[in-house]
């Protein structure tokens, strides 16, 4: 099918690519599915962590990905709530978060959460949070 307008035709293509309706950001404000994000990611206690795949489950839609892109996005603004305790989301394999790995450390450090010898991973047989209160 072609999508693409015909010669005196405004408005969309017939179709919409599937990206489209996957954005997590409309118009500068985080969309309902960010926002569930960013809620959950807020109730991970200190000490404890999720991974980015964990969140997405929890959530109940999405992949790490998603997550990751949301966490890229907005996990460093305040929606009202506070800080985002970004650093509390991993990767599955236990390491911090890729683009801030020291800075995550850190407060995962101060957060007193369990990491592996030589601290470079979350143990997360121990650290992992089953989103339970």
């Amino acid at each position: 099918m072609d999508t693409r307008p015909r010669a005196g035709r405004s408005g969309p293509p017939a179709s919409l690519s599937a990206g489209l309706a996957t954005r997590i950001h409309v118009g500068g404000q985080p969309t309902p599915y960010a926002f569930a994000v960013l809620e959950a990611v807020t109730k991970i206690p200190p000490g404890a962590v999720m991974t980015y795949g964990d969140v997405a489950e929890y959530v109940g839609s999405g992949t790490g990905r998603h997550v990751g892109a949301v966490l890229s996005r907005f996990g460093h603004e305040d929606f009202g709530s506070g800080d985002v305790p970004w650093h509390r989301v991993i990767r599955s394999n236990g390491e911090p978060n890729p683009s801030s790995p020291g800075e995550a450390i850190r407060r995962l450090v101060a957060d007193a959460t369990p990491l592996r010898p030589g601290g470079e991973r979350v143990d997360l047989a121990v650290a992992r949070w089953d989103g339970q209160d």
